[in-house]
């Protein structure tokens, strides 16, 4: 997409081969990504994802998922150190936004960067706090807790949907079904009260998204994939809007380790955020 010149930059879009290279630099950012997460992400939209190469080395990255026509999301911008001050990161930046178009985008921003982010248009949303910690697991299994086959696909996008500025089909349907990921739904009486997903990471194992109708609906879902964890370290990304799940992650003594800021640049359709009690990926929203 720009010059391929010697001792020039050339930002392009990157395959999903490529990309383990910037996961790596995600995992020295101390980050934790994910270990699977990029099939998924790139199943949502294979275009949004960007390197900037320069004489044929990664140096930069980005990405800028699409969903649908009025939402898209960025992620992964990054230089590598070595690197950084010469200007890499606003070339990749430009040609990432670009493939938004005219959408509104959203980012979960470090605070190093978020005063740069307001000089590029983002306005800040709302603090989220990464909660660390092994979680005690329950005496007595919650019996309205199953794996999410139990809900039905269709159930559960309708239920995603009602969470986020946009429907992300196609990557619910690879999330879910991600090897390593473990899904659980809560029924109740017949009816979807929330599910929530863990999976591995390179520092402690994740939990997102953690979506439910209650606080209690939340605790029951939390406490069995606490069970799934079998004490192992657990990182849950906390949305400051709501309180009950900072509550939760406390009373499960979490502890908070670093914070983001949700940011968008225009507005966002409505969506429960009262429901959010963990953010599926801060790559992705």
């Amino acid at each position: 997409m720009t010059d391929s010149a010697p001792g020039r930059l050339a930002v392009s879009r990157a395959t999903l081969d490529d990309w383990h290279v910037v996961t790596g630099w995600a995992a020295d950012e101390g980050w934790n990504p994910g270990l699977g997460d990029a099939p998924s992400f790139f199943a949502q939209d294979p275009e949004g994802f960007f390197l900037g190469r320069l004489d044929g080395a990664p140096v930069s990255a980005i990405s800028v998922v699409n969903y649908g026509d009025i939402y898209a999301f960025l992620g992964f911008y990054l230089v590598r150190p070595d690197q950084r001050g010469r200007g890499f990161g606003l070339a990749t930046w430009r040609a990432g936004l670009a493939h938004a178009g005219g959408r509104t985008v959203g980012l979960d921003g470090v605070p190093a960067q978020q005063d740069n982010y307001r000089r590029s248009g983002f306005e800040w949303r709302h603090g989220t706090l990464r909660y660390v910690g092994p979680l005690p697991a329950p005496d007595t299994p919650d019996r309205h807790v199953r794996p999410v086959e139990a809900a039905g696909l269709r159930a559960l996008m309708a239920y995603d949907s009602g969470c986020l500025p946009a429907d992300r089909p196609r990557f619910l349907e690879s999330w879910l079904a991600a090897p390593g990921h473990r899904a659980l739904a809560r029924i109740v009486d017949g009816r979807l009260t929330g599910y929530g997903v863990l999976r591995p990471g390179r520092d402690a194992l994740r939990v997102g998204p953690l979506f439910a109708d209650t606080r209690a609906d939340a605790e029951a879902l939390l406490d069995a994939l606490a069970a799934e964890a079998d004490g192992a370290p657990v990182a849950m990304d906390v949305p400051g809007t709501n309180p009950e799940a900072v509550a939760l992650a406390e009373a499960r003594g979490m502890k908070p380790t670093f914070d983001t800021a949700r940011m968008y640049t225009g507005p966002v359709r409505d969506y429960a955020e009262r429901r959010v009690f963990g953010v599926t990926s801060l790559e992705l929203g």
